[in-house]
């Protein structure tokens, strides 16, 4: 039997009767101080557009979130939705579980790729100039 998801001693079904004031005080003080001090409005937008998602899901119908807002603090009422993150490049999905509440939507989108070398070309570094080209 898989152990049932709990936040700081609230399982997510409570969580997710929880107002927003009351959430804002189970988070960590960084988190707690950004969502004290208010919305953005790109976070505001985004809320908006989850909450329009959430009702479109009850309907049946599928809604695709495109954002820029890396630094909004996941909440309960998110849970369940895909929201394509930019990147700096691209538009990453992110499916938003359960388990993520409490983090910025950042952490799961990765700016940055693992640099894979391959073999050096000429001019990719002072010592290839003396390599000989067979």
């Amino acid at each position: 039997m898989p152990k049932e998801f709990t936040y700081r001693g609230y399982t997510f079904e409570q969580l997710q009767s929880l107002s927003m004031d009351e959430f804002i005080p189970l988070l960590p003080s960084r988190h707690r101080r950004s969502l004290q001090r208010g919305l953005k409005r790109n976070q505001r937008i985004l809320l908006e557009k989850v909450r329009a998602a959430k009702a479109a899901l009850d309907k049946g119908q599928s809604v695709i979130i495109k954002s820029h807002a890396r630094d909004m603090i996941i909440l309960p009422e998110m849970a369940g939705v895909t929201i394509l993150l930019h990147n700096g490049k691209e538009f990453a999905p992110v499916e938003i579980k359960p388990q993520m509440i409490g983090h910025y939507l950042g952490e799961y989108a990765i700016t940055n790729r693992p640099v894979k070398h391959g073999q050096p070309g000429i001019g990719a570094s002072r010592s290839s100039m003396y390599v000989p080209l067979k």
